[in-house]
């Protein structure tokens, strides 16, 4: 009898006479894809007209898609892969516990060695007064699951009134009901007809499309200020939260001026509002801390965590609480919230082993101190007076190249979408994974990327810049 990887006999055998998977060609992918796959944030039917790229292989920061095409992959997966791809020590860690213990719940007054030995991971990474951590599937459902500590905590403290959050136009916080109603983008609210109660949105500190004649400096007190206005308004004893992305990812990769942080703490700190930094992307070593909000230099009470966590290997999320939070969530009787996966154990022994690579190899430092520098060096030397880039923002292994018609006058193209996507797919058509979000190009690679994968990232992207200028009539 043949074993799959002859391990153990608790794994299923593979019948001798059983063949390999049929490879498919593209044409059947394809036509397979188009009948039965509904993408996500995608025109299904111009999607299914051209014919998806279909992902076959992936190694490092390169991958391979059925036609034999190679890619550089700018944007880790979806800001995920953060070891890279092809980690056997990830892939043994779930194989491992997927042999010892598969599948057990955290219901029932009951836990497992892996969300434990995670717990402690985590409280060791986080800021001193994180040492308590709720476990989910996706950044999603941690911006859900944040939502009911936020109204928990309150009601523990005699303050039920304390019910609406307050959060950013054009900020993401998930796709689902309460994740879409929290991200304030339009689009995305248009195609929910209920939305959470009690939510309400202030204006992005976007200083190069918003900020006008005003300095980054004086935008991003203002910006922030529009919170104290907001609180005042619904009265300081009915509002319970702020969140906010540290830098917003999917709205554009837009970089708060150094100003806005301070000024969104103090505000909460002296109206009592709990502070809640979405670090699903910035969290694990992005921008070269930690945690994202370490390099704007705020402290949140609440972190949301997921993507980096296991680097996109499997899925999880988490919600990190300050001492403060967590003492009233334990002390206050039962926390009515949970999830048939929280604290998964292959998920768990996948993510403690992620961010022990993260930890040992020294990855995020090296982020901080070598290829994080060299990264935004590189890009601002590369596109400096370049004829359709208005700004470079960013820091650490993440940047948004702002695409403008007059970047010396800020004036931005008023097809702005069209002209993403132009680049966009010139980027892709020139081995580059490289996201457009509206009028603005982003790049997000695997923290283990190294200076020459860099210089090839940045040529295609410069190739594809240069491209579009071209097109447009602007080079």
């Amino acid at each position: 009898m043949n074993y799959r990887f002859g391990e153990s006999a608790f794994v299923q055998p593979v019948a001798s006479a059983q063949a390999p998977q049929q490879q498919r060609t593209t044409a059947e992918y394809r036509a397979l894809d188009a009948a039965h796959h509904i993408h996500p944030f995608s025109d299904m039917g111009a999607l299914n007209r051209a014919g998806s790229r279909v992902i076959v292989k992936a190694k490092g920061v390169y991958l391979w898609d059925s036609d034999g095409e190679k890619m550089i992959d700018g944007m880790a997966g979806l800001w995920c892969v953060n070891v890279g791809y092809g980690r056997r020590e990830l892939a043994d860690a779930a194989f491992r516990q997927m042999q010892e213990l598969p599948f057990y719940n955290t219901f029932f007054k009951t836990t497992h060695p892996p969300v434990i030995e995670l717990s402690a991971l985590l409280a060791e990474l986080t800021p001193a007064p994180f040492n308590h951590f709720f476990y989910c599937n996706s950044g999603s459902e941690g911006n859900d699951t944040v939502l009911r500590i936020v109204h928990q905590y309150w009601a523990t403290q005699g303050q039920k009134l304390k019910k609406f959050v307050i959060s950013r136009k054009n900020g993401y916080h998930g796709s689902t009901i309460a994740g879409a109603t929290l991200g304030g983008m339009g689009y995305m609210h248009e195609q929910m007809p209920s939305q959470v109660e009690h939510i309400v949105h202030i204006d992005q500190p976007y200083w190069f499309g918003e900020g006008g004649d005003m300095t980054p400096e004086a935008f991003g007190l203002a910006r922030a200020q529009q919170l104290e206005h907001e609180i005042l308004e619904l009265g300081p004893e009915n509002v319970a939260a702020f969140i906010g992305e540290p830098f917003q990812g999917a709205g554009g990769v837009i970089f708060p001026p150094s100003t806005y942080w301070p000024e969104i703490q103090r505000i909460c700190r002296k109206y009592d509002v709990l502070l809640i930094a979405d670090e699903v992307i910035g969290g694990f070593g992005r921008t070269g801390e930690w945690f994202a909000h370490q390099h704007f230099g705020f402290e949140p009470d609440l972190i949301t965590m997921a993507k980096g966590l296991t680097s996109g290997y499997v899925p999880m999320g988490a919600v990190g609480l300050h001492d403060r939070v967590a003492k009233a969530i334990i002390e206050n009787g039962e926390f009515n919230h949970g999830l048939t996966y929280s604290g998964h154990p292959v998920a768990a022994a996948v993510a403690v082993a992620n961010l022990k690579l993260l930890r040992d190899e020294g990855i995020v430092e090296r982020v901080k101190n070598d290829t994080g520098p060299y990264f935004q060096s590189v890009l601002r030397e590369t596109f400096a007076g370049h004829p359709i880039v208005g700004e470079i923002a960013g820091t650490g292994l993440v940047a948004g190249i702002q695409l403008a018609e007059d970047p010396k006058t800020k004036k931005r193209f008023a097809n702005g979408g069209d002209v993403g996507t132009l680049c966009r797919d010139f980027c892709f058509n020139g081995g580059l994974v490289m996201r457009a979000t509206g009028d603005r190009m982003l790049l997000s690679p695997p923290l283990v990327i190294t200076r020459s994968e860099i210089d090839e990232i940045v040529s295609k992207a410069k190739k594809a810049i240069d491209a579009t200028a071209l097109q447009l009539g602007l080079s």
